[in-house]
């Protein structure tokens, strides 16, 4: 990682000698990201300020929409004014129209500006400060003790020269999850999203959160962004590519937009394994890193189809013939004796009309003709890609603001697992796509609503169905796990017959309803249940759980557990 870092500096001390206004990047939030691009789903075409198929964004290019969506001669009601508003607000230092100024600051110097707890601008430096609070009691139908969630810490961004922009974000957080959650911790021994923990009382994690980047222009087509943080593919509410899942890890990123491209390259150093002391927590010791390249080619086709492609590879160690950005990485991998994970495959979403959009991706980790197409034989282990297929109704039913989204996907067994040591689709024990792992179908249906008659409040209905296979013990790979190695499955099956679910039968089905008030910018009053149920061919019964939270957060995205 050290001949990374000095090759990226010395990238930027040659090309930073002339460079462009540059902002920081939006934090990825499923509801504020979902604000944002129903303008363009109820509209019926893609924005040229940015490609919504790689989050997170920057907040000059969401500014530049927000500026093209306010001079337009749309309609909107209540609650889409509200929404752009708040948005406009939020991104108030690149907007061009006048934003709001707070009535009452507080002492005159704080809160001048709703988004802003303080904030200074000259022509050196501009700088915005925010607190981060998350405070949450939840009660679980069967267990006495109360569970919580305590988190304080700052959130801090802004540039230099307007030149170089930068964000930071850190808290401390003490809690006791809901039992399945605290269940797959347990298993993976990490905190999904946040990796290392300690533990808190008997039931409870104790854990540091640290995200932070700069962000440069070296041309004016070619962005940068040097950071520790998460990257999401895709439109969906889960990837099949690369999710959020994972805690966050060190990366570079170039992106390339020109006329209706869009080529983003991202460089990053995983946790490739942990080391456990006697009670099953992550202790101190150097642990084992490996190396993650991606790069995906996005194009606009018309003014409402957008189609990428990607490729990506996985690496126990680092390897310098993939630090080409425009080379083809599997022909690298073949030269050096195919020794590395590669991935590849394709996303897509359609405006086919205002008010709705199709979308998709399709990644395969291996790939044989004649065994994809059941040519030669059917259910073939080597046979192993995700598929994801959804649907986005803005306005549904010609109700203002009732939005209704509906998400398909499937992993085949041994998707994502490698052969060899360190190089499964993984970081820090968790997966880099879906919850899952692999071995899976799930059926996700989400209906969000905002009433214009009183904007501040969002209802959200999350709806889930997963079907997978679960291995029987420790040492079964039926291809759920991607910390397995792929070649182990000591089940018998041979090369065919393999099919999705195989292992222990399990279905899980969950609902989960939220509302959430805006007291103030970016200041939330939460209230949510949760009803989660766990059937399995090994349990004498289902597992019902009821889970029920009322929170309040600032700057903070929202717990949903819906896994």
């Amino acid at each position: 990682m050290k001949k990374l870092s000095l090759l990226i500096f010395c990238l930027a001390a040659f090309f930073t000698l002339d460079v462009f206004a540059q902002g920081a990047y939006v934090p990825f939030n499923r509801d504020y990201y979902h604000m944002l691009e129903r303008y363009e789903i109820r509209l019926g075409r893609n924005n040229d300020s940015f490609h919504t198929g790689y989050k997170p964004l920057r907040r000059d290019h969401l500014a530049a929409y927000l500026d093209s969506l306010s001079s337009s001669d749309i309609n909107f009601n209540k609650a889409d004014e509200f929404n752009l508003n708040y948005l406009s607000n939020d991104n108030w230092e690149f907007v061009s129209q006048e934003t709001e100024n707070s009535k009452k600051p507080f002492l005159k110097a704080l809160y001048k500006k709703p988004a802003d707890f303080f904030y200074y601008r000259d022509s050196v430096v501009d700088i915005h400060i925010n607190p981060v609070i998350y405070l949450s009691a939840g009660f679980e139908q069967g267990e006495e003790e109360m569970r919580f969630r305590n988190s304080r810490g700052i959130e801090l961004r802004g540039s230099i020269d307007r030149k170089v922009a930068f964000y930071t974000y850190f808290t401390s957080t003490q809690t006791i999850f809901p039992s399945w959650v605290k269940e797959y911790a347990e298993h993976n021994g990490a905190v999904p999203g946040e990796g290392f923990w300690k533990r808190y009382n008997e039931q409870g994690y104790d854990y540091f959160s640290a995200r932070g980047h700069i962000a440069f222009n070296f041309t004016k087509h070619i962005e940068a962004q040097f950071g520790h943080d998460r990257n999401f593919v895709g439109e969906g509410y889960r990837s099949m590519v690369l999710s959020d899942f994972s805690n966050p890890a060190i990366f570079f990123k170039l992106n390339t937009k020109i006329w209706r491209f869009q080529f983003t390259n991202l460089w990053s150093q995983k946790t490739a394994d942990i080391i456990f002391d006697g009670q099953g927590r992550p202790t101190d010791g150097r642990y084992p890193q490996k190396y993650f390249s991606i790069h995906r080619l996005g194009m606009n086709i018309g003014k409402n189809f957008n189609v990428g492609i990607f490729e990506s590879v996985m690496k126990n160690q680092f390897d310098w013939n993939y630090l080409n950005p425009i080379i083809f990485y599997r022909w690298v991998e073949q030269q050096l004796g195919t020794p590395d994970k590669v991935m590849l495959g394709t996303d897509f979403k359609w405006n086919f009309t205002p008010g709705m959009q199709l979308y998709g991706q399709l990644a395969l980790d291996e790939f044989v003709f004649s065994e994809f197409f059941e040519v030669t034989g059917e259910n073939s282990s080597r046979n192993k890609h995700g598929i994801q297929a959804g649907y986005k109704y803005i306005d549904a039913f010609k109700v203002s603001n009732l939005d209704i989204q509906l998400e398909y996907n499937q992993a085949r067994p041994y998707t994502y697992q490698e052969k060899f040591d360190y190089q499964s689709y993984s970081n820090y024990r968790t997966p880099l796509t879906h919850p899952l792992g692999a071995n899976f179908k799930e059926a996700i249906g989400i209906i969000r609503y905002q009433p214009e008659f009183l904007p501040r409040l969002f209802a959200t209905f999350t709806g889930m169905y997963q079907y997978f296979g679960e291995d029987p013990a420790e040492d079964i790979n039926y291809g759920k796990d991607v910390l397995k190695n792929r070649t182990e499955a000591n089940t018998g099956l041979g090369l065919y017959g393999h099919v999705i679910g195989q292992g222990v039968e399990t279905t899980v089905t969950m609902a989960n309803l939220n509302l959430s008030y805006m007291v103030k910018q970016n200041v939330f009053l939460d209230i949510s249940h949760s009803y989660r149920k766990r059937t399995a061919e090994d349990l004498p019964s289902p597992t019902v759980t009821n889970f029920t939270q009322f929170s309040i957060r600032m700057n903070i995205v929202r717990n949903d557990f819906n896994f």
